[in-house]
């Protein structure tokens, strides 16, 4: 699994547990609605460590909450 991919599992998951949509992420982390979508839809290859740390802001959580999942364990090199 790519790190993209991973990240935007992590992403949809933490949106199921905050019982949130993507639309309201956005919101929430102060990014646009087509970052947020391009996060989730694939198109964004290398998400920028900025739109990570706002979506942890969203989110309420921090980074270290945001990589503690088994998600991350098996990323492969691109």
């Amino acid at each position: 699994m790519t790190l993209q991919e991973a990240i935007k599992l992590r992403v949809l998951k933490l949106c199921q547990k905050q019982n949130i949509t993507i639309n309201k992420l956005a919101m929430l982390s102060g990014m646009s609605q087509s970052t947020a979508n391009s996060l989730v839809d694939g198109s964004s290859k290398n998400p920028k460590l900025l739109t990570i740390i706002r979506i942890c802001y969203g989110f309420n959580i921090n980074l270290n909450e945001f990589f503690d999942d088994d998600i991350f364990n098996d990323i492969e090199d691109d």
